[in-house]
Order: C-alpha cells, then structure tokens, then sequence
C-alpha cells in the first residue's frame, strides 16, 4: 500500500478521497489555489500546499506546478479525482514519467476512450451494443450528407473529443444539416482544440443509464450495477438513483458481463462509467466512457456497501479484485443523489459568495459529501457543487421520501442553491412515478412556468 498519496482536486471530492486515504492510512498531500486557502481539503490533509492563483490554468490545470508539488512532497501516487485532470491522458503520462503511480488506468487507454468515436469502435469490435451511425470521423459535409441518408433522421453529430453537450448538433432533416454541421464543427475546436466529429442515430426521448465497474491491473473486471441519470439539463445531471427502475435484472447481467469482457480485453483498469441510452423499447446503447471515479458514485456505494475511492487506491497499489470487492455483490434497496449548486433555482445562473448558514441534513439512511461550512466561501472560478445529498431507502419510494424529507431540513444561506428546484422535483406525480426521461426537466419547468 501506498505511504502518501496528492490529491490533484479541490472541494468535496479532495475530501472524499482524504477519507478513503485516512481509513487505508496512507498520508495525503492537498494543494490549493490561493483562493481555496481556507478550504476543508487543505484543513484535513496532513500536508498542503500552494500551487498557485485562482484561475484554473495557473493551479489545478497547470501540470508543472502539480508534480512539482508531488515531488516536494514525495509522494508515490497521485489521485486526480473528477474533472479537472483526471481524464488527461497526458498528465497520466507526466506522472508515469517523473516515477509516481497516476490512480487511473493507462494513458493509452484513457486517451482511447477519450476519444469518443474511438471509443465507440472500440466497444463495437467488444460486442457492446451501439447505436448506428458513421464509420469514424467525417471529414466534409458532403461525407455528412452520405452518413446521414444512411443512417437515418433525426441523427445527431458530436464531437469525438466532446463533453458536456459541446459540440453536438440534433439534426431532423437534409436541409439543417448544413447549418448545424459547421456550428458544431466551430464549438468543437473552441472548446477542445478539435473539431473532430462523428455521427449517431438520434434516440427519442431517452433515458440515461450507467454501468459502474472495477478493474483491476490483473485482468479481473466486476460491474457493480447501473445508475440512473435521466434528470438532467442540457447534459449536466441534476439528480442520479441507482438501480434504475427500467432495467431488468437480465438485462444487467447481460451488459454486466459484456463490459466486463470488453474492458479485460482493452487492457482497462480503476473505476469506470459506461454510459448508455435507453430507447423506448428498453434497449441499451453506448455513448461513452468516463475514466474516473463520478460525481454520482455515492449512490452505488449506497445500496453495493462498496468503498469505490478506496478501491481505486488499492487497484493502484496492486491490489487483486478478492481483496477490494466481495466474490458477489448484491444491490440492497435504493439509493438517490441531489447535487445541491450554488446556483438560482430558476434561472441557473451561478451564484458564489459567502455561506452564512449551513446545516446538513442527518438522520437514517442520509449521507452529505460536502466540502462547505457557514463562513465558507463559493469562489466564482470554479464548479458551483456546494454538497451531493444522498439517501438509501428500503425501495424507490421510501428513498423519495427520505429525500423530500432530508432536502426540507438542509439549509444553506447567503448564496442561491437547487434545494427549491430538487424539492419540486421529488414533490412531482411523474419523477415520483418513474414517468421520465432526459427531457424531464424542460417540461418540467415549461409545467411549472419557469
């Protein structure tokens, strides 16, 4: 097992993995922007240091200046938890180099599945159902004219290095094609120096399910079930439960055991997310993968009793999956996630500043994963997530329940938050009857007059 691990994040997710390392005990180094001086983070971690000024470019993103930090330290392994730099293949490489163990799988395979249409052919050529679509990137809208006539309208273009709904165009007929080609194309190489992209036949009114898996670094593989992520806005998630009302306990051992054999065979290994739509005939298809430890992996820790982070510190370390994971795992009632931002619950503009009151909810069956405090600040450099309040409930509805209560007893002043906006979506007839999909919260809030 590792001595001394950094933490390459900040907030919630610097002080989960600070509680994983504890318990393991291994030491932790934390490193903060000036402007996360008085953070929880860098309070808890045994050691911290400074990195640099706020702006993300100058600190958490600036390569140099975190392994300068790892190697004052001396530390044996990075972990990079979520966003940030934890799917940057090259600093995965940076760190192999300079001799300290990344807790992520290789760099070629994240670089691999980073890639988007990559990643889809490579799941193709592993048996993991996909959508139709194109043969690879498409170089002119020509080439796009051809594969759309193929495949089909609607379609949808994306960018092979996208997230977060950047550079994806919904195209409904010849005549948008044009159009919406070149806007994508634009916001790709704007937002990721690469305007690289593919084509998907386009779902109706799905819904958004995720596989869960361990992997360790000697060819073993584990899915620990799916997760629910439906409720979201314009492809940011809102609210995530697991298991998911929609899939059969066949169907989750059939996808369970296809990505347990396609990811042995890529050479994969640490926790990792496959994302998948639902199309309304209940079939599954691949999107992405995610090479990391998510915001939502609280509720599968919630009803698996699995310990993902440190089961990525111990892969990292050597671990086999009989000594990180029990020979079966079994899912036990269910779990919800609200991620509670700092934002306008109407408008969704950001909203930082100082927490003038903060009271986490409690009681059976509750779990907050914060890094806030009253007199905490919310910068305005950075993600607006104050806290994710998750709940376990026997079934969905006793954790619907346990939720509304627990979202009425959180209080956050000084700043805006989603409290309202999760409290009227767990008070809503069709979340509450498991009557949604993706566009949940469109209608939702054109119902509610917002």
């Amino acid at each position: 097992m590792f001595n001394k691990i950094l933490i390459a994040n900040r907030g919630e997710i610097a002080l989960r993995v600070i509680c994983a390392c504890k318990e393991l005990g291994i030491r932790t180094v934390a490193i903060y922007s000036e402007a996360d001086r008085n953070s929880l983070h860098v309070r808890f971690a045994d050691e911290a240091i400074c990195i640099g000024p706020p702006q993300l470019a100058q600190s958490y993103l600036n390569i140099p200046a975190v392994i300068s930090a790892a190697e004052i330290a001396n530390v044996e392994a990075i972990h990079p938890g979520y966003g940030l730099l934890a799917e940057n293949a090259n600093f995965a490489e940076v760190c192999e180099t300079s001799g300290i163990k990344f807790i992520g799988p290789r760099p070629e395979v994240t670089r691999l599945m980073g890639e988007k249409e990559k990643a889809r052919a490579a799941m193709k050529q592993a048996g993991v159902p996909i959508l139709p679509g194109s043969d690879g990137i498409i170089a002119s809208e020509g080439e796009a004219l051809e594969w759309a006539r193929h495949v089909g309208f609607p379609l949808i273009v994306k960018a092979s290095a996208g997230g977060g709904g950047r550079g994806m165009r919904i195209v409904r007929n010849e005549e948008e094609l044009p159009g919406l080609f070149k806007a994508a194309t634009a916001e790709a190489a704007g937002a990721f120096g690469n305007g690289d992209l593919y084509m998907e036949k386009y779902v109706e009114h799905p819904r958004h399910i995720e596989f869960q898996v361990l992997a360790d670094e000697h060819g073993h593989v584990v899915s620990l079930g799916e997760r629910e992520c439906s409720i979201q806005r314009r492809h940011q998630k809102l609210l995530e439960e697991s298991p998911s009302t929609q899939v059969t306990p066949e169907l989750r051992q059939q996808i369970g055991a296809i990505l347990c054999k396609s990811l042995a065979k890529i050479g994969y290994w640490n926790a990792g997310t496959i994302e998948f739509l639902m199309d309304q005939d209940k079939q599954l298809h691949f999107i992405e993968m995610n090479t990391r430890i998510q915001v939502e992996h609280p509720v599968t820790e919630m009803v698996t009793n699995v310990d993902l982070v440190k089961s990525q510190i111990m892969i990292a370390a050597g671990a086999h999956m009989r000594e990180v994971v029990p020979d079966s795992i079994v899912s036990i009632g269910h779990a919800i996630e609200c991620r509670i931002n700092a934002e306008h619950p109407e408008k969704f503009t950001p909203s930082a500043g100082k927490i003038t009151a903060f009271h986490p909810a409690g009681g059976t069956g509750v779990r907050v994963d914060t890094a806030a405090y009253a007199e905490g600040v919310i910068p305005p450099y950075y993600d607006s997530l104050i806290a994710k309040l998750i709940v376990r409930g026997k079934d969905r509805n006793e954790a619907c329940s346990r939720m509304a209560r627990a979202l009425e007893m959180f209080i956050v002043e000084g700043v805006y938050t989603t409290i309202p906006l999760h409290r009227k979506i767990l008070a809503d007839p069709d979340f509450r009857a498991g009557k949604f999909d993706t566009g949940f919260i469109e209608r939702f809030l054109a119902k509610n007059g917002k």
